[in-house]
């Protein structure tokens, strides 16, 4: 078999480029990985349009990171199964670089990096935990790392614990399982029952029983000892366990074989599940497959925020079936007002989950057909002192997206913080300005137009300037700097994409209905005005992106402004024609959708779903009625001008598109065999 370090692929999806270097990015945050770490990656490249797999690797054991930006590996291992070379294993030496804001926000390089081909994980760091996925390289990854803190011995592994796990295969055995662990402290684990799913079995559930468990420790890991069997459906033999310090998370998987295992502590009393959390997860549609169609994994990193049994979260997210390029994915979810026992069933019954540390710490487990494991962190709380700008703290103004969904030129965005302006002030007339209350907000030292300012909390437009710089195409960043009576806050990072849609709500949370007109009339859309089948409406926006004739900064457009990016939609899972898509006359920092109700869409409350060339948002509810509505005297779908105001859907498949293999073995990729 040929050295693992030397067969990923360099870009194996047409239009992804490999990073050659790391982007400038903040490193307050870089003291937060310091130490030895237990480790463990999954990597799957998909190879087909059906979802088969052409490769598959597992990286695990010990990586030290100095706290400075850098980190070492120097006895890990390495299993790969690749469809040309064959199956092997072989041990890890390298180093790498990192870089991670004050909030846990970063990135760093991946293990299998070598010269010549260097590959990025995207992740978020709390409780000392690190979570993260290789989103941007065109292959599917899940990361995780705990400190190895004073080693674990076998009486630190007792109590009850709850565990997802995820088994790659090709689509029809691809699987998940659920079990429960009761480790005595002793190396007895008794019988553990085992409940899962396989991709091509449906909702069909299928169970394990493994009597006489056992489990040892060793240098700080564990090995969890199940009977070896060829019937077994799930786990046979050996599964090696990382387990955090506190003893409330724990992870691993086969020291053979490419899975992946997450578990907490179980949560004997009440949960307290709201504010901010971090996540990263693997997912497997396999709803498809019943119908002769296909199933392959996405992997993501983001983050949500949870309140009052209702969640608003991004997923920076790579499924090779969907799109060819990473997207960002917005959605809303909710889950019960109070959780016992620790664990819930989201409201959709696609996942379940399960908490540790009184709701610091959930992961979930995906219902067949939808398969997968996801890890959810609580985020640190951020605080500072003076002119203090929340690296947590910048939202979309219309969705409320937290803060890993990025940056867009053109979108209206919120800021949190402390000490951002000395009163409160609000803009009075257009064009905004870029002073207001003595605050201003600057974008890669852009002055951004500001609509209003208070000492906790800004809104301003990200100026038409910020955006990608032809011709990298790669994901960059925007620094953003609030100054208040010329002191100048902390920096914080963001990525920037072409496009950050998020449709404005009428409850202004991101929640339950879109801001949404009947096109003819001007009257809102809502249970008692629903949209009719074959009708135009007009859906306003923030986060469209660039557009031509080029945007002014504030200003409400001159003229019929159209979106540079392609945006699609989508009402309950059904396609709707977008007639227009641009700058929304008579408003500034607002875009404007106009688009065709399908004709068999259903009565009722239907998910919008809006798109761009690297986003999804999955979000607003539009109400749909049951009749038909004469359009005729719309004038194609044109915007009109506005008054004064104050899970994804089933797409067609594109081709999987992928670029020559490139290896460091070959000369033309710039580096020579280790």
């Amino acid at each position: 078999m040929r050295l693992v370090r030397t067969a990923l692929l360099l870009s194996v999806v047409a239009g992804i480029p490999a990073w050659a270097n790391l982007p400038t990015w903040d490193t307050s945050g870089n003291s937060l990985l310091n130490g030895t770490y237990y480790f463990r990656e999954v990597i799957y490249v998909v190879g087909d349009n059906v979802g088969d797999l052409s490769q598959q690797l597992a990286v695990f054991g010990n990586i030290t990171f100095n706290g400075a930006g850098g980190y070492t590996i120097s006895s890990a291992t390495v299993n790969e199964c690749d469809t040309s070379s064959g199956c092997g294993q072989q041990p890890l030496s390298t180093s790498g670089t990192y870089s991670f804001a004050s909030n846990g926000y970063g990135f760093f390089t991946n293990p299998l990096s070598s010269s010549g081909a260097t590959f990025t994980n995207y992740g978020l760091i709390s409780n000392g935990i690190l979570i993260s996925s290789a989103t941007e390289d065109g292959f599917n990854s899940l990361f995780i790392a705990v400190p190895v803190g004073t080693p674990a011995v076998a009486s630190s592994f007792q109590g009850a614990y709850q565990i997802s796990g995820f088994i790659p295969g090709s689509p029809s055995t691809a699987a998940d399982v659920s079990f429960t662990l009761n480790p005595d402290g002793a190396g007895n684990l008794g019988v553990v029952n085992m409940t899962g799913y396989f991709g091509g079995g449906g909702s069909t559930t299928y169970t394990q029983s493994s009597p006489n468990v056992k489990y040892t420790f060793s240098n700080g890991a564990g090995v969890l000892g199940f009977p070896v069997s060829n019937t077994a459906n799930f786990y046979s033999g050996q599964e090696y366990l990382y387990i955090s310090p506190d003893h409330n998370f724990v992870f691993g998987g086969s020291p053979n074989g490419f899975d992946m295992f997450v578990g907490v502590k179980v949560t004997t009393g009440s949960v307290n599940f709201s504010g901010l959390y971090y996540e990263a997860g693997l997912d497997e549609d396999a709803s498809q497959l019943s119908s002769g169609g296909f199933s392959a994994p996405d992997t993501f990193y983001g983050s949500f925020n949870a309140a009052n049994g209702a969640i608003v979260g991004h997923q920076r997210l790579f499924s090779p079936l969907f799109n060819s390029v990473p997207e960002g994915f917005t959605f809303a979810t909710s889950y019960p007002s109070t959780i016992t026992n620790g664990t819930y069933t989201d409201s959709s019954k696609t996942t379940q989950y399960a908490f540790a540390n009184g709701g610091a710490i959930r992961i979930g487990f995906g219902i067949g057909p939808l398969l997968g494991i996801n890890v959810s962190l609580q985020a640190p709380t951020m605080s500072g002192n003076g002119v203090y700008l929340n690296p947590n703290g910048i939202v979309n103004a219309a969705s409320f997206a937290p803060f890993t969904a990025g940056v867009s030129p053109g979108e209206f965005i919120v800021l949190y913080g402390t000490g951002l302006a000395s009163g409160n002030a609000v803009a009075s007339s257009l064009p905004l300005q870029t002073t207001l209350g003595n605050v201003q907000v600057m974008i890669n030292g852009i002055p951004a137009p500001l609509f209003y300012v208070t000492p906790n909390q800004l809104a301003a437009v990200v100026p038409f300037g910020v955006g990608y710089t032809p011709p990298t195409g790669t994901q960059q960043i925007a620094t953003i700097q609030v100054i208040n009576n010329n002191v100048a806050s902390n920096s914080v990072s963001q990525f920037i994409n072409l496009t950050t849609p998020g449709v404005f709500s009428l409850t202004a949370n991101g929640l339950g209905y879109g801001a949404i007109e009947h096109a003819l009339t001007g009257q809102v859309v809502n249970a008692a005005s629903p949209a009719q089948p074959g009708e135009i409406v007009s859906v306003f926006m923030s986060g469209l992106g660039t557009t031509l004739p080029a945007g002014t900064d504030g200003a409400a457009p001159a003229q019929l402004s159209n979106t540079v990016q392609t945006i699609s939609a989508y009402v309950g899972g059904n396609a709707a024609t977008v007639a227009f898509a641009g700058l929304a006359p008579s408003l500034a920092g607002v875009y404007q959708v106009n688009l065709t109700i399908p004709s068999n869409a259903t009565a009722g409350d239907n998910v919008l779903e809006i798109l761009g060339p690297d986003s999804d948002n999955y979000q607003a509810l539009v109400a749909v009625g049951n009749g038909t509505t004469n359009t005729s005297a719309i004038s194609g779908g044109q915007p009109h001008a506005l008054s004064v105001r104050s899970h994804r859907a089933t797409r067609p498949v594109t081709a999987l598109q992928r670029a020559a293999p490139c290896f460091v073995t070959n000369p033309a990729c710039g580096g020579a065999a280790k």
